[in-house]
């Protein structure tokens, strides 16, 4: 039999066969704590009873269990033996009734991973915490199923858990003689399903409805942290979020909350942002704050809490039949994210944060040679956890963004609320959307998803202005380009705005839309009017598309940028001119310019933000090499003068000094940096919290400033599970080749690591500052990675393949290295030869833009 790596053709197959009953698991999580059997993995006994029917009396096919283990195996009353119809990954099912009952008695591991069973040791106090981790396709790892989303089914679970804990399920739970049970779901798919359990810190609230009928709904809510978090869990705005969001959408879907109680945990050592379970929805812990942040932060939080909630009704009431529909909860989610945010919540300016951070994960993921259609083509279970991607997410919202644009907002959520109600707890596929949304809009939306949703790749769109004698304007076109190996032109619904000069201020005084189709459109609304000093294509970001400028509008940006009084215009301005960077059209010394003299004019925190960020990767990643050494310096001191010119205590003076601290470049920036740590330094305003201690040291660790001696003081500081990470990141950093020797063997040659630490020797081990140091890893990684994928979880793979590809070894061998590589192992996974691809592509593209800014005489003007 295959592996782990279930095809969409075998899942058809068994769909065409099977249909699902229901399941009963019965899990007892009692080893969790005490001591694991001396170099045996530590188990937990799973039972689980499925009723299933087949379509074809005497047929065979195979339920899915990855498992150390399995005691035992009966078939309608059958015992099977456990040594022949189970490989490790799946049990043989042989001459199938009618109706059939499968028991399955098995020992599962827990899992290091953040994959399946999750356990976690904290260690400020030692309490052990679990959860589970499911999508696409792990369930298998905790209880014998068939693990895919078209076989929906209700389940029942118990649980069986050391005194003391709790335990959450899908369901509302009870304890009864040390069992919890848990009350039947709705039918839904195995990847959903969930349990949580231990000496987790619970707060509960209440949602209450009364409808136009006057039928009223409440809603137990919970939400819960490790107790080590509980001084710093601010529940109260959760459920406030989480509040907001569900007025939001039982006011727009017409369908009321289906799945009982609304559980949400975060969770240690997550690999995601969260997780849609019906009734549990987990999170990474990273979302509740131990320091001061940005405003960013909480309306990223307040994004993700609503990107789950719409996955309620987008993606568990209704479900994508296979993977290759993906999108139809993932787009849908992170558009109505962030659609009910600006209009139910605090955060009515996250269409700028969506312009300007969301896109250009977009941006970036659709000029990949990986790039594929939002409905992609997914062959098996590898393809699927690779297209989590910022196709399926981000520029699948920016498409749905541009949906509403086109058909208008009534027609859209009609169409939505007809999908709900027509195929509730059912699977669907691209045609039974479209099916709806031509019936309430009235549109052919088979041109549109062909134009949208069938092809890959990314447009830009550039203006060609001509003007009279006077000044006015003859003729403004939108010109459309497409890249030679997506060259599709669609149809696009933008706004041009024209932007001039007014008091020291670049405003708008005309704007006009229109529908961009084919290579050239004319915009004859603004024809006539008086020559602007920008001209912004794409304004108020109806569209998804890279924006380009005229020669004259780029002049103006150059020295106006800050002077734009829209706060959208300006992201988008700024979202522009970091694409022609990365398209090697802009000098990043260019860009880093711009930065210095505009950034500290930023009004908006996650603009702010966003450009700290690009600006690290411009000069990490796109001047020309030998311009490093002169343009470190002068970031760092451009982030030091923006920090003591920031208002004290405010946002943007702490945005400042992370930047600062990330780019510090100087003798004199690291003994500010010591300074602020050890008390005899100050910024005035700025509270040197835990976090921004971490922050601080880091650089200090990676310049061999700090040593082992200083990081395991701050531990002592801050021994808790976040500081632990910091710990293990400050202590790979260190400029030694012995600490880069151990940090290697430990990723490569162990497998001891969790999830968490992998990631944080990874962070470590790759610094912008010791290319030279690491250089030797390069054929080391390409030695490696193949035994890696086949050994390691597909999870700890993806960590490992793209986190230590050597990229900082920005040379053309490199490129001819990865280049043998991928010619001499055409038969390696795919999902493995995809993962390299995309590094290669990011390398080239850097060489791309180092050439370009070495051939640049530009000096950014300070």
């Amino acid at each position: 039999m295959p592996g782990e790596n279930l095809s969409r053709d075998e899942a058809r197959q068994r769909a065409e066969l099977i249909s699902v009953d229901g399941y009963a698991v019965a899990l007892d999580l009692r080893s969790a704590i005490g001591d694991s059997p001396d170099g045996e993995p530590r188990t937990f006994r799973s039972v689980t009873t499925i009723r299933f029917r087949s379509s074809q009396v005497g047929a065979d096919t195979f339920a899915d269990l990855i498992a150390p283990s399995v005691t035992a195996v009966t078939l309608n009353g059958k015992p099977l033996d456990p040594a022949v119809v189970f490989d490790g990954v799946r049990i043989a099912l042989d001459g199938l009734a009618a109706e059939n009952v499968l028991v399955v008695d098995a020992q599962c591991a827990y899992s290091r991973t953040g994959e399946g069973m999750h356990r976690f040791v904290d260690p400020e106090d030692g309490e052990v915490y679990l959860y589970t981790q499911y999508e696409p396709a792990d369930a298998r790892r905790v209880f014998a199923n068939f693990e895919q989303p078209d076989l929906k089914a209700p389940y029942e679970f118990e649980v069986s858990a050391p005194e003391g804990w709790t335990v959450w399920s899908n369901g509302a739970g009870e304890l009864t003689d040390g069992v919890w049970s848990f009350a039947q779901t709705q039918p839904i798919s195995t990847y959903i399903t969930a349990v949580v359990a231990g000496p987790y810190h619970y707060v509960t609230d209440t949602y209450r409805r009364t409808f136009a009928d006057g039928t009223e709904l409440e809603i137990p809510l919970g939400a819960m942290c490790r107790k080590g978090l509980a001084r710093h869990f601010d529940a109260d705005d959760i459920f406030l979020i989480t509040k907001q969001g569900l007025d939001f959408f039982h006011d727009h879907f017409d369908y009321p909350y289906p799945f009982g109680k609304y559980d949400q945990a975060f969770v240690p050592e997550y690999n995601l942002g969260a997780m849609e379970n019906p009734g549990l929805v987990t999170f990474r812990e990273e979302y509740i704050f131990r320091g001061k942040v940005t405003r960013a932060a909480y309306e990223g939080r307040a994004n993700v809490i609503l990107h789950e909630m719409a996955h309620m009704w987008f993606g568990d009431l209704v479900t994508m039949a296979w993977w290759d529909d993906l999108w139809l909860k993932e787009s849908f989610a992170d558009f109505m994210g962030a659609f009910s945010m600006v209009n139910a919540t605090r955060f009515t300016d996250g269409w700028i944060t969506f312009a300007n951070n969301r896109k250009s994960w977009a941006y970036r993921a659709d000029q990949l040679p990986s790039t594929h259609p939002i409905t992609a083509d997914i062959r098996d279970l590898e393809d699927a956890k690779l297209n989590f991607d910022g196709i399926t997410y981000a520029k699948g919202a920016s498409v749905l963004k541009q949906l509403v644009a086109h058909v208008g907002q009534d027609a859209f959520l009609e169409g939505a609320r007809r999908y709900f109600k027509r195929n509730a707890y059912g699977n669907t596929r691209l045609g039974d959307l479209l099916s709806v949304l031509e019936e309430t809009s009235g549109r052919d939306m088979a041109s549109w998803s062909r134009s949208w949703l069938q092809t890959a790749g990314v447009n830009s769109l550039t203006p060609a202005v001509t003007y009279d004698a006077g000044d006015r304007i003859t003729e403004l076109a939108v010109v459309q380009d497409a890249a030679e190996s997506h060259p599709e032109l669609r149809p696009h619904r933008v706004a041009v705005g024209l932007y001039r000069l007014d008091g020291g201020e670049l405003v708008r005084y005309a704007r006009a839309e229109a529908d961009v189709d084919g290579p050239r459109t004319v915009v004859t609304e603004l024809t006539g009017a008086e020559r602007p000093d920008l001209v912004l294509v794409n304004d108020d970001d109806l569209t998804y598309c890279k924006i380009r400028f005229d020669e004259g509008s780029l002049d103006t940006l150059r020295v106006h940028l800050g002077d734009i009084t829209d706060p959208l215009a300006r992201a988008l301005c700024w979202s522009a001119l970091w694409n022609l960077t990365r398209d090697a059209l802009m000098p990043a010394r260019d860009f880093i310019g711009l930065v210095l003299r505009f950034a500290g004019r930023e009004t908006d925190i996650g603009v702010l933000q966003m450009l700290h960020s690009w600006t690290q990767s411009a000069l990490q990643n796109y001047v020309a090499p030998e311009w490093r050494a002169q343009g470190g310096p002068l970031l760092a001191e451009g982030a030091l003068r923006e920090l003591r010119l920031a208002e004290p205590g405010s946002q943007h003076q702490l945005a400042w000094a992370r930047f600062f601290a990330a780019v510090a470049a100087t003798d004199s920036d690291f003994q500010l940096l010591q300074g602020l740590l050890d008390g005899t330094a100050r910024v005035d305003g700025l509270d040197v919290d835990q976090e921004l201690r971490w922050e601080l040291l880091a650089p200090l660790a990676s310049h061999g400033i700090a040593d082992e001696r200083v990081v395991a003081a701050e531990l002592a500081r801050d021994d808790t599970a976040s500081g632990k990470r910091h710990e293990v990141r400050a202590l790979a950093s260190r400029p030694s080749a012995e600490v880069k020797a151990a940090a290697w063997a430990a990723l490569v040659e162990s497998d001891t690591l969790s999830n968490a630490l992998v990631e944080a020797t990874i962070s470590g081990f790759r610094q912008a500052s010791q290319r030279e140091l690491i250089a030797p890893y390069a054929s080391k990684y390409f030695e490696a990675i193949e035994r890696v994928w086949a050994t390691r979880s597909i999870q700890i793979g993806m960590l490992v393949v793209r986190g230590l590809f050597p990229a900082l070894r920005d040379d053309p061998s490199t490129l001819d290295a990865t280049d043998a590589w991928l010619d001499g192992h055409r038969d390696a996974a795919p999902a493995l030869r995809r993962l390299v691809l995309e590094a290669r592509d990011d390398l080239a593209r850097s060489l791309r833009g180092q050439a370009c800014d070495a051939a640049s005489a530009a000096v950014p003007t300070v």
